[in-house]
């Protein structure tokens, strides 16, 4: 191959608008607007895939009726219908009516193989999903507090 043509290549493969789809439709925010957004543990659980202590989050044990979305770009995440008590400490949801606004992608970190729940719409990190939930998905999503808004049930 000629060299322009490997440049021309490289060019449009990285100015090229179709991206995997974990990037589609990812809403840009500069690291310095999430910062001032979020406190500093919420800034360490979505931008650094950090992990909040178990039982110490907001919605671990809470069980309102509403919607849990994304604290960093509003997605919609989960719904309470789905949140149950795991005992793991951290919120647990057996399903999300909003699938097209997570992911889930493979996590080799810590010496472990697992898969890591994040927010489809901005990249954030959400927690993690384990197939030790109840019936009838048999899907635990345990995510992080500090990842998460939640907006009630309008009475």
């Amino acid at each position: 191959m000629h060299f322009g043509t490997i440049t021309l290549l490289v060019f449009i493969m990285l100015t090229n608008p179709i991206r995997l789809s974990a990037q589609e439709n990812r809403q840009d925010m500069s690291k310095q607007e999430i910062k001032a957004k979020l406190t500093p543990l919420q800034y360490k659980v979505t931008q650094e895939k950090g992990t909040e202590h178990p039982f110490t989050g907001e919605y671990w044990d809470f069980f309102e009726k509403g919607t849990y979305t994304c604290i960093c770009c509003g997605a919609k995440l989960f719904d309470s219908d789905t949140k149950y008590h795991s005992g793991c400490g951290w919120p647990s949801f057996s399903d999300s009516p909003y699938k097209d606004n997570i992911e889930e992608v493979p996590d080799y970190s810590h010496g472990m193989v697992r898969v890591e729940v994040i927010c489809k719409q901005c990249n954030a990190h959400l927690g993690h999903v384990f197939n030790d939930g109840p019936k009838p998905t048999g899907i635990r999503y345990c995510i992080n507090s500090a990842s998460l808004k939640f907006i009630p049930k309008s009475k």
